[in-house]
């Protein structure tokens, strides 16, 4: 038999979301519209006046919150970068702790790789349209590579060095060509565009990252040593 939820008592009524909270939503909910509009349309290709029809706010809104259609986009960039930066410095730090000498390109580059990857499995629409919007950004020469060095750097430099510790005569050219190459690899499997599926004839699936995860750690690894042990 279920019981009877507990009455409240009389005269005590349930505490209303404060005006903070109310804010903070409010915020979110615009930098989900932001993020989705952003991924599909660009940053050229969105307004200010649009996100705040979708998200149901007046446009004076995003100006007091974002300042900029520039500041929005900073904004929506940062929310999620700081997460993915998080978690592959923690997962490298413990590797590279737990490896000692015997760290190995392998062990780096799955540590780089693995946590956007099971993200990117496990992931809601807007973790889904944050990836898509990085595979944008790192496409746009006018101040796409300023955006991603501001955000990701420090993390691929951390990438780098661990590497280089499992490829000590390496030249730093080499490391960093190396890099840009799974750069592009990684950016490509993340905005999922289906162009594997339509070329493998559907053997291959964009959104099967189980089947990319492991492969593109055996690529990109051997990929390093190739250029780097030349």
């Amino acid at each position: 038999m279920e019981l009877e939820p507990a009455e409240a008592p009389r005269g005590r009524r349930p505490r209303g979301r404060s005006r903070a909270e109310k804010s903070a939503e409010t915020r979110e909910r615009i930098l989900d519209v932001a993020e989705l509009e952003f991924s599909k349309h660009g940053f050229e290709g969105v307004t200010l006046r649009a996100v705040a029809r979708l998200a149901k706010v007046d446009t004076a809104l995003l100006h007091y919150y974002f300042d900029s259609k520039r500041g929005l986009f900073d904004a929506v960039f940062l929310r999620r970068a700081e997460v993915l930066n998080q978690d592959r410095m923690e997962a490298l730090d413990r590797y590279e702790a737990e490896a000692g000498e015997a760290v190995t390109v392998e062990g780096a580059v799955a540590a780089f790789l693995l946590p956007v990857l099971d993200r990117c499995a496990n992931a809601g629409p807007g973790w889904r349209a944050y990836f898509a919007l990085i595979g944008v950004v790192n496409n746009t020469p006018v101040w796409g590579g300023e955006t991603m060095t501001r955000y990701f750097d420090p993390v691929i430099h951390r990438l780098i060095s661990v590497v280089k510790k499992a490829l000590p005569k390496a030249r730093e050219e080499d490391l960093f060509w190396s890099y840009h190459m799974l750069s592009g690899s990684l950016t490509l499997t993340l905005a999922e565009t289906g162009r594997i599926d339509t070329l493998s004839g559907g053997i291959c699936r964009s959104e099967d990252i189980a089947a990319v995860a492991p492969r593109m750690v055996a690529y990109a690894s051997a990929g390093f040593r190739a250029v780097c042990e030349d």
